[in-house]
């Protein structure tokens, strides 16, 4: 092994620098007759190799080679030509060691006759022979195990899957010897928690002991298994071929919970096989991997589908080292604070090497993004990514790096609190557009959002829930907008809806400082239709990152806009003042959404895509002078002045018959009016009631508005 192998990361190829390293080495071995290192245990062999980088050529590194095995006669003896090609092998420094190419012109082989000729330069012609070139040709038989053509990390996962245990093998072939644990008890141990007086257990040291573990429950396992699941097709589709009698069971497994398809060994290797062909064609192949994600995403692959999900590119490693990440910085301190707290009943993520990822992580974050600060939660973010990419930190980075401007844009500025304001204003609205009876309720005991929800976002939910679920979440919510964070919040409100409304305000709060049980499939089915369900300027905010353009992955919210933009500034949102946004009850819609909604969109060349079944009520509730002269097409008029009754019901049965509709109230920039009427209507549980952004004004210049 070449010196500069070891001194990189062991996630580096070795190059062909390194093979002409082993060849000196190798040739230098066979004259001397002596094999190196043998009697050296691996981590002296390893501090042998690396102080060969302080010798200066491959001269020196031969002749302490020769002096430390008593060689020197032998190798005196050996041809000088010989002596100069090993020693030209052996240089500690690769630019300096030769190419393949260039030793194949040694003297050593010119001395030896054994310099490549040239055919052509003997002979003035070439005759060639006149029988087939594949007469003689061997090829391999056809592949009956299609199994063991399959990565190896992959048979692991399966193999476990399948019931394999590594720990129990390992015992069966006495490679670990249990210990009685009063042998492995400490005799002092001091306050700082050091340990001594007992014996170091041989278990954690490295073996290189090579187990050969049995395959064989696996392939019967698979015995019945198509083969032509370990070739799937990716560009083609079978059109007009039936599907066989296997792969008709994997559609009727996939329909099953996620937890039972992650144990399922057959439907796991259909996965595995189909994404790492993906991965493989990727960037070619996003879109497909995004639509293939949105059924489920097999954990064996994660990391990678992750990464392809938040467009990770470029040279992550070679970024990821250039960043300092050892010189003290003001918040080391906090960091080293929040670690220990963090997903500690993961083994990697409590283990003294997994704190010390966690801190390089983090202080290469804070530092590559000045404009930053650390807060606390930070951590939390991190695990999923950690836990994923444990060996690779570079990649955990790459991935951190790209989450948060994605989800979290600003929510990291020393002074975040209009982030944070406007995005816990938004959920507000999302929970009454939704569940105005629960809205209502937490209202009337004073049991806001700011109490309860800021740790959710912050961390988006890493601080909620154990890593296994934050998986499970986090693989939709890397394919929906910046948006769906909020609608997860809402699904949660969802599953607790029944004890949050039989409870007072002290009993919430001791619900949400130990989180009730969730079902987190649930939940993410409920975020999608809660996601699909609502338009999309309704969840509109400034602090959006809309640089950062997502993919469509839902039949989602965005069906509400033809378009992400249009060529009317009017009609879309803008940015309202937080003190405004928190005083409305209801959310806003942009006429650009609400017109969409209608299919009265003045711009007539753009069509749905599909038909769309959403219904809608708009109530005008400026006074009947004003609706007769201009109103906008099966819009109502329900005047404000004269809808409610004194005692605050609702005087109009065409509402009450509409329960279920999206209802859109229309008034007038010039007052306060509309959001009035829409509150009065969420007092009254209607749901899905929300008001036009900008009045009745932003719809004259459409030319729509016709007199009654």
């Amino acid at each position: 092994m070449a010196p500069e192998v070891l001194a990189h990361r062991p996630s580096d190829r070795s190059s062909l620098k390194c093979d002409i390293w082993s060849l000196g080495l190798i040739l230098l071995e066979l004259f001397l007759e002596v094999s190196f290192w043998n009697e050296l245990t691996l981590e002296n062999m390893f501090k042998e190799i690396i102080s060969f980088l302080r010798l200066e050529n491959g001269r020196e590194i031969v002749s302490y080679l020769v002096k430390s095995h008593d060689s020197s006669i032998k190798y005196e003896n050996c041809p000088a030509s010989l002596q100069k090609f090993i020693e030209e092998c052996l240089n500690p420094m690769p630019n300096s060691r030769p190419e393949a190419h260039q030793l194949l012109f040694h003297s050593f082989f010119e001395e030896h006759k054994l310099t490549k000729k040239s055919r052509a330069a003997n002979v003035p012609l070439l005759f060639l022979s006149t029988q087939l070139r594949c007469n003689g040709a061997k090829f391999d038989p056809v592949i009956d195990d299609h199994l063991s053509k399959r990565p190896l990390q992959e048979l692991y996962y399966l193999w476990q899957l399948a019931g394999g245990d590594l720990e129990a093998e390992l015992r069966r072939q006495e490679l670990i010897k249990a210990k009685p644990p009063v042998v492995t008890v400490s005799k002092i141990i001091t306050g700082e928690g050091e340990e001594f007086g007992h014996e170091k257990d041989q278990a954690f040291l490295l073996d290189d002991s090579v187990s050969v573990l049995p395959l064989e429950p696996l392939r019967h396992r698979l015995r019945e298994v198509d083969c032509d699941i370990y070739y799937p097709l990716i560009e083609y589709s079978l059109n007009g071929i039936a599907p066989s009698t296997f792969f008709m069971a994997l559609r009727d497994t996939a329909k099953l919970p996620i937890v039972i398809k992650e144990k399922d060994v057959e439907y796991q290797l259909h996965r595995i096989v189909l994404f790492k062909r993906l991965l493989e064609a990727y960037p070619y192949k996003r879109t497909q991997i995004f639509q293939e994600c949105k059924l489920d995403i097999p954990p064996l692959y994660r990391p990678w589908i992750w990464s392809a999900l938040l467009e990770i590119e470029g040279d992550i490693q070679e970024m990821y080292d250039s960043i300092d990440k050892e010189t003290p910085t003001p918040t080391d301190r906090q960091i080293e604070v929040d670690i220990p707290r963090c997903h500690q009943y993961d083994e990697l993520l409590s283990s003294p090497v997994g704190h010390q990822k966690f801190k390089r992580i983090l202080k290469a974050w804070v530092v590559s993004h000045p404009e930053y600060v650390y807060w606390q939660g930070l951590d939390s973010l991190c695990a999923p990514f950690l836990s994923l990419n444990f060996n690779d930190e570079a990649l955990a980075y790459a991935c951190l790096s790209a989450f948060i401007p994605k989800y979290l844009h600003n929510f990291f500025l020393k002074d975040n609190s209009a982030v944070i304001q406007e995005y816990l204003a938004k959920f507000s609205h999302l929970i009454a557009f939704h569940d105005p009876e629960l809205t209502n309720h937490l209202d009337n005991i004073g049991f806001i959002p700011e109490l309860y929800a800021i740790p959710w976002f912050l961390t988006m939910y890493t601080h909620v829930f154990p890593l296994h679920k934050i998986f499970h979440l986090w693989d939709t919510l890397l394919l929906g907008q910046s948006s769906f964070p909020l609608c997860i919040g809402v699904a949660i409100l969802k599953q607790l809806r029944n004890n949050l409304l039989s409870y007072g305000f002290n009993e919430c709060i001791l619900m949400f400082s130990d989180m009730p049980e969730i079902d987190i499939q649930r939940c993410v089915q409920d975020s999608i239709k809660i996601f699909c369900s609502t338009p999309k300027s309704i969840t509109y905010r400034v602090h959006e990152n809309v640089s950062s353009k997502l993919k469509k992955p839902f039949e989602s919210n965005v069906r509400f806009s033809k378009s992400d933009s249009t060529t009317d500034p009017d009609l879309v949102m803008v940015p309202i003042p937080i003190a405004e946004l928190k005083s409305e009850v209801s959310p806003r819609i942009s006429a650009e959404d609400l017109l969409d909604i209608l299919d009265l969109s003045p711009d007539s060349s753009r069509t749905r895509s599909r038909s769309q079944s959403i219904k809608i009520l708009v109530i005008d509730i400026r006074p009947s002078e004003e609706y007769n002269k201009e109103a906008l097409p099966n819009s109502i008029s329900i005047p404000f002045a004269s809808a409610f009754t004194l005692d605050g019901a609702l005087d109009n049965s065409v509402i009450f018959n509409s329960k279920g509709k999206i209802v859109a109230v229309i008034g007038s920039c010039k007052d306060n009016l509309a959001a009035e009427f829409a509150t009065k209507l969420v007092k009254l549980e209607y749901s899905y009631v929300c008001t036009l952004h900008g009045g009745i004004e932003v719809l004259r210049k459409t030319g729509l508005l016709i007199s009654k």
